[in-house]
């Protein structure tokens, strides 16, 4: 296990998280969901260096990342829909034209949602390192 690499990763996603209660506080509720998206995708690629032989591939895929490193048949179908749930908060987020739209379905409520869940499926990643 590359415990360096794994450590690096769990950092910067338990930092993604922090960022993401943040922009929670602060309303910016399209960073949530982004930053949301970065801790699940960071925290598996500690998995990814802490139970495989390579380093993970340059993805922002959660289910690549989850069937590569063999965690995806571990996880049931709430943690693999959650997974499908977030990939829609990465790059989409960040253009002009899909904020409106996103905006709409990003309620303080479904933020909170977001923010538990991601901290549920990160913490259950950590507990199969």
């Amino acid at each position: 296990m590359a415990t360096d690499k794994v450590a690096y990763w769990l950092d910067i996603a338990d930092y993604d998280l922090d960022t993401a209660e943040a922009m929670y506080q602060t309303g910016r509720r399209l960073y949530v969901a982004f930053m949301c998206h970065q801790v699940i995708e960071k925290t598996l690629k500690a998995y990814w260096c802490g139970t495989q032989p390579n380093d993970p591939p340059y993805t922002h895929s959660h289910t690549r990342l989850a069937e590569g490193s063999g965690l995806y048949e571990q996880m049931n179908d709430e943690q693999r829909d959650f997974l499908d749930l977030i990939a829609n908060y990465n790059i989409e987020v960040r253009y002009p034209e899909d904020r409106e739209e996103l905006s709409r379905s990003l309620t303080d409520t479904f933020c909170r949602k977001m923010i538990d869940e991601t901290k549920q499926l990160q913490q259950w990643i950590k507990e199969k390192l």
